[in-house]
């Protein structure tokens, strides 16, 4: 129950940016650039000093003698995973490309609800990564899941700036980009399913590099490059290198 809860704070936060689109507020981009870079810096950070370490120290656990091979394909199946996830979403409704201007309230209301789709497919193996770790080490899933919190809400964002503007009911649009963040509890609840018969050392080992993987790549592909677009590169990079200290920090204290 406290990975659940953990996963589920991860995937409501874009109800967050859904309630921004309702009360017509939005953070300065000084903010948001620091915020989505600090995103990156601590699931980067994670994914190679902790999550592909103990991804290769499973497999050892589990008697692979070439894990320090396997544990590196793994991980790049992970992020594989996530890539085809992203190359088969059309563009237009792709959370992790450029949006295109819609005409017409019926185009924009069909934007809007494909785009909580997307976001909703993009969504799951990060809430199976959440919740996995969550299972083993809940003080390590936390930095994870405020990370992923933070960068959905611009995803709740996303979703509800369309419909409102087709439908003109902005907590009608609010609640589309709750539900798109439904995904991630959603996605640990069946990953955790399916793989329950398999876990063990070797499956465990696969399951952290293939985590690592799929969040590298979404810091990579979408975190720093949105936290740059908005014109405040620095920012950007300071909060990439202050998420890294910051975790860095609290593992060292843990440790």
């Amino acid at each position: 129950m406290t990975a659940f809860a953990i996963c589920l704070f991860a995937g409501l936060s874009t109800a967050l940016g859904g309630l921004l689109v309702a009360l017509q507020r939005h953070p300065s981009e000084r903010f948001l650039a620091s915020s989505l870079g600090f995103s990156a810096g601590v699931m980067l950070y994670i994914s190679f000093v902790e999550l592909l370490p103990e991804g290769v120290d499973g497999l050892e656990e589990a008697g692979f003698a070439s894990a320090d091979i396997w544990g590196p394909v793994a991980f790049f199946g992970g992020v594989l995973l996530i890539a085809l996830i992203d190359r088969f979403v059309p563009d237009d409704i792709n959370p992790h490309e450029e949006p295109h201007a819609p005409a017409g309230g019926g185009r924009m209301r069909k934007v809007g609800v494909m785009a909580a789709l997307a976001i909703a497919i993009h969504n799951f193996p990060e809430g199976f990564a959440t919740f996995f770790v969550a299972l083993q080490d809940p003080v390590l899933a936390a930095p994870i899941a405020i990370a992923i919190a933070i960068h959905n809400i611009p995803e709740g964002v996303a979703v509800a700036v369309p419909l409102r503007e087709a439908t003109g009911k902005k907590w009608t649009a609010a609640g589309w980009a709750a539900l798109s963040g439904l995904a991630e509890p959603i996605g640990a609840v069946i990953g955790y399913l399916f793989l329950r018969p398999f876990l063990g050392p070797a499956a465990l080992g696969v399951t952290y590099a293939v985590i690592a993987g799929i969040m590298v790549f979404v810091s990579l592909d979408k975190l720093l490059p949105t936290a740059i677009e908005t014109g405040r590169h620095h920012s950007a990079i300071y909060g990439l290198i202050g998420g890294m200290a910051v975790m860095a920090l609290s593992l060292a204290l843990l440790g």
